[in-house]
């Protein structure tokens, strides 16, 4: 079972998003525990906070913030 949110950028996903796993290039491993980091930061604030003063994470970054920016 592959974690799609950690490891596959949707369609619909801020371009600004960024997590650990984004840099990290492997497949994933079944036989090796997952750790569910899941520490998002804004490319355009480098901290977990967007410009918009909200939290940044798979969920919450999304079309109807005003700093979303399309892929």
């Amino acid at each position: 079972m592959e974690r799609s949110s950690l490891t596959v950028i949707d369609d619909d996903r801020c371009s600004n998003i960024r997590w650990k796993g984004l840099f990290v290039d492997t497949t994933w491993d079944p036989n090796v525990q997952h750790g569910n980091d899941r520490a998002y930061w804004c490319h355009k604030t480098q901290v977990m906070m967007g410009p918009d003063g909200r939290v940044v994470d798979d969920y919450e970054c999304n079309p109807f913030r005003k700093c979303y920016e399309e892929l």
